[in-house]
């Protein structure tokens, strides 16, 4: 299970009706065209699916959808179930496992300033409820406080924790954490420097700019499998190019656009953040015919 789970996750968008309720015919079509970009999988329900702005009950029909789209064998799943109770992550975490997705992941609980303890339980509690490998999530940027190596290491002791989402630029702490669990899966969340911890030896990516860059995410992994550092300085140059152009628009409402542009409708974001703008349409038409970005785009479906 381990081996399965290493590789290039797609931390994929929720698609949404003109009104900003959940589609589900849309989000069958954004997964198929996702996935089909030669990654290993998709991560569901995260923050770059706006997991923050669903339901639980949208969350558990996205999981349905996702589970009806990939064929067993076709491809990874891991479920994010972080939700801002225990309550509600258990129960998105227990329909996975039923649907068959492959491992879960989770946010620290932070809605409130929990202890160090609260959190190690939130996680001991999470794992425990069901038998699919979990996937710890250090995201110093979306809950505001970075949880301290000894925080983390006890996490990854944990019964069925199998690994960590690391979206930090505390490499040093990557470092010390892999060295210190030789058997656990360390992912990589920054999709613009990737390459810095693909070279200390990340087993993947999750990333929200795979969902229309994936095949370049996917080559420029193979490129720093290979020792091919100067094929891999090149991608991830055009990453960080793509990656600053996009922040002109925001990153959710960018993909959205850009997806748009390619003949994919993955509908609005969801309010409060920002609408598609006519702004925001013509740079993403702009950057779907550059040169630097075309080749590696997602397919036009």
């Amino acid at each position: 299970m381990k081996t399965q789970l290493r590789g290039m996750f797609a931390a994929l968008i929720t698609a949404m009706e003109d009104d900003q309720s959940f589609s589900p015919e849309r989000q069958a079509k954004v997964t198929e065209a996702v996935l089909g970009q030669g990654l290993d999988g998709l991560y569901v329900g995260g923050s770059s699916g706006e997991s923050g702005l669903l339901s639980t009950t949208e969350l558990l029909d996205q999981q349905q959808v996702v589970a009806e789209v990939v064929p067993q064998g076709q491809g990874t799943l891991i479920a994010h179930v972080g939700a801002p109770n225990l309550r509600d992550s258990i129960a998105l975490a227990q329909n996975a496992e039923r649907l068959g997705f492959h491992g879960l992941s989770a946010l620290p609980p932070h809605a409130y300033p929990f202890t160090d303890g609260e959190i190690i339980n939130y996680y001991r509690a999470l794992s425990a409820a069901t038998a699919l490998p979990m996937i710890v999530y250090e995201v110093p940027v979306r809950t505001n406080r970075p949880l301290p190596f000894e925080v983390l290491s006890s996490i990854l002791q944990l019964p069925n924790v199998a690994g960590i989402k690391f979206t930090s630029q505390d490499l040093f702490k990557f470092s010390q954490l892999k060295a210190a669990h030789p058997d656990k899966i360390f992912y990589f969340g920054f999709d613009e420097i990737y390459l810095s911890a693909g070279a200390l030896g990340a087993h993947g990516g999750i990333g929200s700019t795979y969902n229309v860059m994936g095949k370049l995410y996917a080559e420029l992994n193979r490129a720093i499998s290979a020792g091919d550092l100067a094929g891999a300085q090149q991608l991830q140059d055009v990453s960080q190019q793509f990656v600053g152009e996009l922040l002109e628009m925001g990153v959710l409402p960018g993909i959205k656009a850009i997806l748009q542009a390619r003949g994919l409708n993955a509908g609005p974001t969801r309010a409060p953040l920002c609408a598609l703008s006519d702004k925001v349409t013509q740079i993403a038409q702009r950057m779907a015919n550059d040169s630097r970005f075309a080749p590696w785009l997602i397919d036009h479906c």
